[in-house]
């Protein structure tokens, strides 16, 4: 295995000059509501907007590169290089999840607000911040007058929140005109404070793959009438009891062998004896699942199938027994497994014939990539170069990105957002008070120049 702690620094070939204005870029493109949940209340308009915003914002990207629709939500770019032969595919996407300022928001989601060094509002880490510091990147390199060594690719999406339809057209466009990537970067794992305990200092944690995500739908039915004289189990407690029958131990804890490689790579930031016990769990995959299974959280999520209830219907009235009841499931899938493995689990799991449990949507595991091979380095020594100090670990994503729709025809796809996140960030995703800081923008961008110009040339 390579040693991340031991990476190389990129080469400074190409010395770029900052452009003032990022903040205020990130802003204007937060100010512009590109839910994806609410397309078909809001129109396309949106969307078309964030477009056209591009454009102004990166005249250099739009006059230079090629450019193309695919669908009406990806946004496909084409940067020629010195070789056209296994190109590098870059990820981002510019839909984001609903947000509103009842939620208890210090500044409202949709502002754009800059404030003492940070930029708020929704999308700023999820996913607009990662969008924009790529082509902060880019525009800069073309100023500079930089040629890449081989063919970049910019694959921007606008439903990554809803399943990704975007990025799937954009994957399935490349692999009919016989292009396979020789690396793919989305979000992902960002550079985090103490990502394990006993570690000290901060890690840039590189996704080498993601769990799968399903949701189900489970429902009951019951006898209907008045609520003054209940018979038996209503619909509404069946499904509650399904519910509860679903907890924590519905999947058994298993660490996969990047979980293992991760806690391998950051014991040498633990103290002597943290870092002993590190290399031990290392070394016994059995206890490293029960270990992080009890600490609970993200740890927890790193070594089982999480499920979680979101959404709940059931009930006309308050006086009247629901005849029907259902919920929702979101169900985040630790390779290994499967949708139909773990439809069958849930099943087996609430033990109630008059409960069906369906499929509503939901994708398999993504195989885990390399992080042997000169893909995970050059990822590796950017974040170096962009951030010092902090280790480049592998690690397993929990969430699903768009790169998910890569894997089957390209051999290195990974998930970094070269972005710093302390852990109350990175609950705002999708949470409240969503922001980031502008010099981990700054950083960004600069993590984005080196991996660029420090390409190996094609074949």
């Amino acid at each position: 295995m390579a040693d991340p702690s031991h990476v190389p620094p990129a080469r400074p070939d190409t010395a770029v000059p900052r452009r003032e204005g990022a903040p205020a870029r990130l802003a204007r493109m937060i100010r512009i509501p590109t839910v994806s949940a609410e397309r078909d209340a809001r129109g396309q308009g949106p969307f078309d907007e964030f477009a056209a915003l591009l454009g102004e914002l990166y005249p250099r990207v739009h006059s230079t590169l090629e450019r193309e629709r695919v669908t009406e939500l990806g946004l496909l770019y084409r940067w020629p290089g010195a070789s056209p032969s296994a190109p590098v595919v870059l990820m981002a996407h510019y839909d984001v999840v609903p947000a509103s300022e009842g939620d208890g928001w210090h500044h409202r989601p949709f502002d754009g607000v800059i404030e003492d060094g940070v930029v708020h509002g929704r999308g700023a880490l999820d996913d607009k911040g990662p969008l924009l510091v790529i082509l902060e990147a880019v525009e800069d390199l073309l100023a500079a007058g930089f040629t890449p060594a081989r063919d970049v690719y910019l694959s921007f999406g606008g439903d990554e929140e809803t399943y990704g339809g975007a990025a799937a057209a954009i994957a399935r466009t490349l692999r009919d005109r016989s292009i396979t990537p020789w690396l793919v970067l989305d979000e992902g794992g960002a550079v985090v404070e103490a990502p394990l305990p006993f570690v000290r200092g901060r890690a840039a944690m590189i996704g080498l793959g993601e769990k799968g995500v399903a949701t189900f739908r489970i429902r009951a039915r019951g006898d209907g009438g008045h609520a003054s004289a209940p018979r038996g189990l209503t619909a509404i407690g069946r499904i509650a009891r399904a519910i509860g029958r679903l907890d924590a131990g519905t999947f058994a804890p298993r660490a996969t062998p990047t979980v293992t490689r991760m806690i391998r790579a950051l014991a040498s930031r633990a103290p002597a004896l943290g870092g002993v016990l590190l290399r031990l769990l290392a070394s016994a995959p059995p206890l490293t699942a029960r270990v992080l299974a009890r600490l609970g959280g993200e740890p927890a999520a790193l070594v089982r199938t999480t499920i979680a209830a979101t959404l709940a219907d059931g009930g006309s009235a308050a006086n009247v027994l629901p005849a029907q009841a259902s919920a929702t499931l979101n169900v985040r899938i630790l390779p290994g497994e499967t949708v139909a493995t773990s439809l069958a689990r849930i099943r087996r799991r609430i033990r109630d014939p008059k409960v069906e449990v369906e499929v509503i949507e939901g994708s398999d595991p993504s195989p885990e990539s390399s992080a042997d091979g000169p893909q995970f380095a050059a990822i590796a020594a950017a974040s170096r170069t962009a951030f010092p100090d902090a280790l480049p670990a592998p690690y397993l994503m929990m969430q699903a990105s768009d790169s998910r729709h890569f894997h089957r025809h390209s051999p290195a796809v990974f998930r970094f957002a070269p972005l710093e996140m302390s852990g109350e960030q990175r609950a705002a995703i999708h949470g409240v008070d969503e922001r980031v800081e502008i010099a981990s923008l700054e950083r960004g961008r600069d993590f984005h120049v080196a991996l660029l110009t420090n390409l190996p040339e094609g074949d």
